[in-house]
């Protein structure tokens, strides 16, 4: 049941065929927290005033304004990273495990230019997501999603900037290394991120 007294939205994060294992920045974990997401929302999507699902959304054959390896070079998987999420490409769609049917906004980002935060990218209509969520009077946002210790940090941290209490929801996020999801959380914890111990 909806709890109109804080209005809550959901942050799915880039749960997309690219970042769970078999993809080109593929996470470990990545297909069962996707599973899990569709689980927390087969039982609380109707705890959300929104659930707004995010997709990195890259422009094909070109860099993305850096944020893909130039050719004939490397990535450094720090600023520079192999093609991923191509628009209209497998790589780009969901990852089957993720049921969307409960998801009532669907937010790119990186359109030509690097994009970690799903606050950086818009709707089909062309509105931000904090816009989407200030005008739906949400107070409070949960968040889950690929990888723990980029893009879903990027998403918390943008949302606590912009003055939403903020919860990573325990379980349903992967990261790309131990070490640097490790520091990610403590990042979100010191940024008021109310993260699980």
């Amino acid at each position: 049941m909806n709890d109109t007294s804080t209005p809550r939205a959901l942050i799915v994060v880039d749960v997309q065929n690219d970042f769970v294992e078999g993809g080109s920045l593929g996470v470990t974990g990545g297909r069962e927290v996707a599973r899990r997401i569709s689980a927390h929302l087969a039982a609380h999507a109707g705890d959300y005033a929104i659930v707004a699902a995010s997709r990195d959304w890259h422009h094909a054959g070109d860099t993305n304004g850096g944020h893909f390896h130039a050719p004939g070079e490397e990535p450094d998987f720090v600023t520079t990273w192999p093609v991923h999420c191509v628009q209209g490409e497998p790589g780009s769609d969901y990852a089957p495990e993720l049921a969307t049917d409960a998801v009532t906004h669907h937010v790119v980002k990186g359109m030509g230019e690097p994009a970690y935060s799903a606050f950086e990218g818009v709707t089909a209509a062309g509105e931000s997501l904090g816009d989407l969520l200030r005008e739906a009077e949400v107070t409070d946002v949960d968040v889950a999603g690929i990888a723990t210790d980029y893009c879903v940090r990027a998403t918390a941290l943008d949302a606590a900037r912009a003055g939403f209490r903020v919860r990573l929801l325990d379980g349903l996020h992967a990261g790309v290394a131990a070490d640097s999801s490790t520091a990610a959380l403590a990042e979100l914890a010191a940024a008021g991120v109310e993260v699980a111990p």
